[in-house]
């Protein structure tokens, strides 16, 4: 692999609901940044997962974003980082 090739996008995990707009907020900007591929993990199908969330970031709100194992946060907080220019570095562009 030459040093020119771009490195590979970290995995992308979003802890979201079905209906929630700030999560579909958060895929569309990802999915522009070129993420193909985000786990999605579904609190409303499964309370333990909400639970799992809580523990993982303290936080109860969704969409929560970890990109790899940086814990991006939410919606906002990933157009923040986009805005600053650090999101496209942490997708390994």
């Amino acid at each position: 692999m030459s040093e020119a090739a771009a490195m590979p996008i970290p995995p992308v995990k979003m802890y979201t609901t079905a209906v929630c707009p700030y999560c579909q907020r958060a895929e569309q900007l990802l999915r522009a940044r070129g993420v193909v591929d985000i786990e999605k993990i579904r609190i409303d199908l499964d309370p333990a997962l909400l639970d799992e969330m809580m523990r993982i970031t303290g936080r109860r709100t969704v969409p929560q974003i970890f990109i790899g194992d940086y814990h991006v946060g939410g919606c906002d907080d990933l157009q923040a980082l986009d805005s600053e220019g650090r999101l496209t570095a942490l997708l390994g562009g």
